[in-house]
């Protein structure tokens, strides 16, 4: 049985929980596992706003049927047509043959190219309006959060926005939906590390969008991940807006590689000295231990960053390197740091993390600072990284 969830009168929320999966994305890890959610508008048409991943269409439907028993659905709203939301268009157009497919121009060369569907579209631009009867839906276009196609719908009668990815986290809703029936706080961080992770790139197009919806009169956001949104609105607005812009707090990520304990005995020295000197939020993170997903989250979160790592076969420690990579793919901006390595016979680490550092343009708050064998001579340099550090974003 399932007790169908309203947002509004007409409106029912009926996603589905997945805490089987251990990957997002077969990459982030799921630790809380994740929630797709779908909605259905019960109007005199019925229209159901995206779908759920294809593993969880069976308690997907069973919920649809609970709200509109044996009524077809007339349209299916695709505002992101990436599969964990998407997976179940070709079940849904085989139950329900009637039923149109609303999307956007970019929309339909991904459903034909995904199920192969060549008809049911009502295809929509900026500002378009569907009409349900006492109710309707207007789209915006909010391309590259984060694909292409990628839209929302705004149901201006009840004030819904329904957001796609954009707004959303990791994390099942375990009993409560909204974000008032949840311990909120403890969402903040899977909702970052959502953002960081998935979005974070699309810093640019997420102001963009930002800035066509602020003129919307929003009194709730369905995303397609997370709680929805009633209580915290504007704070969850103010958070993309400061992690669009990579604005950031006071506060410093030292992650480090170590192979045998004398990189990480650097990482040591430098943390003190960044508490010493007032540093209250000191995020220590051993990059072949924690999963870069989590580290990420904290560097979208805090200013200063350092790093350290071994020269590993006369090159940067290879979880160090996909970190690095990852970051510089990103194109994560606006941030402090410190660099420091070491080596036994050719010392190349620091040197491709000061690379790194001119080409993100991270500005280096103190000399590099490289060690040959186990931590000795260098040992005030790497104390001068954590004060320059600590002075900097204290500032």
């Amino acid at each position: 049985m399932f007790v169908p969830v309203n947002l509004s009168e007409r409106v029912f929320y009926v996603g589905v929980n997945d805490r089987r999966t251990h990957l997002f994305e077969n990459l982030w890890p799921l630790e809380r596992g994740v929630a797709y959610n779908s909605y259905v508008i019960k109007d005199e048409k019925v229209a159901l706003i995206d779908s759920v991943e294809i593993g969880q269409v069976d308690k997907f439907l069973k919920k649809v049927r609970a709200v509109i028993g044996d009524r077809p659905v007339d349209y299916l709203v695709i505002n992101h047509m990436e599969p964990d939301h998407a997976g179940a268009v070709q079940i849904l157009t085989e139950l329900y043959p009637d039923m149109k497919l609303v999307g956007n121009k970019k929309t339909i060369p991904m459903v034909e190219g995904f199920f192969g569907i060549k008809d049911k579209f009502v295809e929509v631009a900026e500002g378009d309006v569907l009409e349900l009867g006492a109710t309707s839906l207007q789209f915006f276009m909010v391309p590259m959060v984060h694909w292409p196609e990628t839209m929302v719908s705004y149901m201006k009668e009840d004030k819904i926005l329904f957001s796609g990815d954009a707004f959303g986290s990791f994390g099942t809703l375990d009993g409560g939906i909204f974000d008032d029936e949840v311990d909120f706080d403890s969402f903040k961080e899977e909702m970052r590390r959502y953002y960081s992770n998935i979005v974070g790139k699309y810093g640019s197009p997420v102001q963009k969008a930002l800035a066509k919806l602020e003129g919307l009169d929003i009194a709730m956001i369905g995303a397609t991940h997370g709680p929805v949104l009633r209580s915290h609105i504007p704070e969850m607005i103010a958070m993309y807006d400061a992690w669009s812009k990579y604005e950031a707090e006071p506060g410093v990520v030292v992650a480090y590689a170590s192979m045998y304990g004398h990189t990480e005995e650097m990482a040591e020295v430098v943390a003190r000295e960044l508490a010493v000197n007032g540093v209250k939020h000191i995020k220590m993170y051993d990059v072949s231990k924690t999963h870069a997903s989590y580290i990420i989250s904290d560097i979208f979160k805090y200013k200063g960053v350092v790093f350290g790592s071994p020269t590993y076969s006369n090159e940067l420690h290879p979880n160090m390197e996909a970190l690095v990579n990852k970051l510089e793919h990103m194109g994560v901006s606006n941030h402090l740091l410190g660099v420091f390595g070491s080596f036994s016979w050719a010392g190349a680490a620091v040197k491709r993390l000061t690379s790194f550092a001119e080409k993100v343009k991270w500005e280096l708050v103190a000399d590099p600072v490289e060690q040959k064998f186990a931590l000795g001579d260098k040992f005030e340099a790497c104390r001068a990284i954590g004060r320059a550090m600590a002075e900097k974003v204290l500032k």
